[in-house]
């Protein structure tokens, strides 16, 4: 397994919003986390990114207890995330913001071939490379969240909600292009609120439900559940 989240817990003061939360990510797989508002999906990512520390539990990354670790550390493993809200830094240009993305040794070892990935696969940031971050679309902004954490060499992507605020095309071209990523063998932990698409797309998957596993199976298994149907798809 890539990775493995073993018993996880974690607290904000007196409230848990993770509890005993166990799951595997197999080599080059597509894993959706789904679940409502308040499940504790972000917290699960932010914990595996070294943002949040856990109050128990293991997080285990190719056989290696990363538990704890900094986020430049578990960065540095070949675990990259595109945050909720895309965080770039608006002041700067396209090309700066791809050059932070960059800042730790693996990245920095393959910066060459990193960025011409990129602009290949974005072509709209090769275009806008001297244009500042803040005054790209939202659709472009997110496809630089991307292309900055592709500069890091990752081999395991964490999106949390990519499709947020954007227009249906746009959010079908981030589909795409995580789909694109998957093929060229990157493994992928998808938080997603479009539960139809991110289950279509996702080889396994779980749903979280007030900090805890509810239910998990392949994503097709899911997307056929009338439980999970009823309560994310209004079906």
């Amino acid at each position: 397994m890539t990775l493995a989240v073993e018993g996880l817990d974690f607290h904000y003061g007196d409230a848990q919003a993770l509890a005993g939360v166990e799951f595997t990510v197999p080599e080059g797989e597509i894993v959706a986390i789904i679940g409502a508002n308040g499940a504790g999906k972000t917290s699960l990512i932010r914990a595996i990114a070294g943002m949040l520390k856990p109050s128990a539990g293991r997080i285990r990354y190719r056989d290696q207890d990363i538990t704890g670790w900094p986020s430049h550390k578990v960065c540095e493993a070949g675990i990259g995330q595109v945050a909720e809200g895309r965080q770039i830094f608006p002041t700067l240009t396209v090309m700066e913001n791809l050059e932070t993305g960059a800042m730790i040794p693996r990245g920095r070892a393959r910066f060459d071939a990193n960025l011409a990935r990129v602009l290949d696969l974005f072509p709209r940031l090769a275009e806008r490379r001297r244009q500042a971050a803040g005054t790209l679309s939202g659709g472009e902004q997110q496809m630089l969240a991307i292309g900055r954490c592709l500069m890091g060499s990752p081999e395991l992507i964490m999106f949390d909600e990519p499709s947020l605020g954007l227009s249906p095309a746009m959010a079908q071209e981030v589909f795409r292009i995580i789909r694109a990523l998957h093929e060229q063998g990157l493994t992928v932990v998808l938080v997603e609120q479009n539960v139809a698409l991110s289950l279509k797309l996702s080889d396994h998957a779980i749903v979280l439900e007030n900090g805890r596993i509810a239910a998990r199976g392949t994503g097709a298994e899911l997307l056929a559940d009338d439980r999970i149907r009823k309560a994310y798809l209004g079906l």
